[in-house]
């Protein structure tokens, strides 16, 4: 694998919980490389366009976590449950894309990541992730609180911990997107905002249709991922701990359960869009800015496969596809 494919697989998989869906939803989906991954309550696809222009797909049924197991019906545990799910079907459709963009139809053999490469990709990815989100900000802000003892206190200290967070947040993305390929791939998650949009709508899905849309979504792990960032910041806030190494193990240890609590928020803001609480997800919207794109047409025609090979094989389960 190339540098370039290798640095492109670990942007994608630092960006999952960004670039796919944060509800378990009729019809929601993610940006992949080169591609999009649409998924039905019961079917998932995702459709790649290779170096030499051909779309190629792949599908695959699946059950809601829900349905699977009934304690993720549960508030809270169901926010884990879509989450995990959602992460799991996002590294499926990832590794398709990532072994489309290797076959450039050069040669006869099909070229495909190795398995150690993905499970090293995984592993970095998860010590990036904390490095940068948990230890970065904290180390910061003890830094700061040495410097400026006022920030020593419960409320300050957290949260500039968190601003520093967000400030990190969207400074990563805002590096990400200075790279030609995952701009693509913004464009491309901007083609499933569009696609999922004229679905919703009950109009015919076309590339012209979808292209009336907008690219924010308020379901978008964008919206999720920043929600969870301010969630994080009054959590902290009213549970008290001293030194860094157990702070820092706090907010390790508690993300499975902001997490849920995230996923409630987000729940109860889409049935309140005109409540306090649907302010909250507003920033992640603005963030929306950075992590979708105007799509092409050959974009959003390669979304509206994805979505009609996901309800397609959901038709063949006998399942309904109406909008709720």
């Amino acid at each position: 694998m190339s540098l370039r494919n290798f640095f492109r697989f670990f942007a994608h998989v630092q960006m999952l919980p960004i670039l796919e869906s944060g509800e378990e939803t009729l019809v929601g989906g993610q940006a992949v490389m080169e591609g999009v991954m649409m998924r039905a309550p019961h079917s998932y696809c995702v459709a790649v366009r290779k170096p030499n222009g051909e779309i190629v797909q792949e599908d695959m049924p699946i059950a809601r976590m829900s349905e699977k197991y009934p304690y993720f019906k549960w508030p809270v545990l169901r926010g884990l449950g879509v989450l995990g799910q959602a992460m799991s079907l996002g590294m499926k459709a990832l590794t398709f894309s990532a072994n489309a963009a290797l076959d450039d139809g050069s040669t006869q053999e099909k070229k495909e990541m190795p398995k150690w490469l993905m499970v090293a990709q995984i592993s970095f990815s998860v010590l990036f992730f904390i490095l940068l989100y948990k230890l970065l900000p904290l180390k910061i802000t003890e830094y700061l609180s040495n410097w400026e003892p006022i920030l020593k206190g419960q409320i300050l200290f957290n949260l500039v911990d968190g601003v520093i967070r967000i400030g990190l947040f969207v400074g990563f993305l805002l590096l990400l997107c200075r790279s030609k390929d995952i701009r693509r791939t913004f464009e491309y998650h901007g083609a499933e905002h569009k696609v999922v949009f004229n679905f919703e709508s009950g109009k015919p899905v076309t590339v012209d249709n979808s292209q009336q849309f907008t690219t924010y979504h308020p379901r978008c792990g964008t919206s999720f991922m920043f929600v969870i960032m301010l969630m994080s910041m009054i959590f902290y806030i009213v549970i008290p701990v001293q030194g860094f190494a157990a702070k820092l193990a706090l907010r390790i240890v508690m993300l499975p359960v902001l997490t849920g609590l995230s996923y409630e928020l987000i729940r109860f803001a889409a049935k309140r869009r005109g409540s306090f609480m649907a302010l909250l997800t507003a920033p992640g919207l603005w963030i929306q800015r950075i992590t979708t794109q105007p799509p092409s047409d050959q974009q959003a025609e390669v979304a509206i496969q994805a979505l009609q090979g996901a309800m397609a094989l959901e038709q063949r389960q006998d399942g309904e596809l109406v909008i709720a």
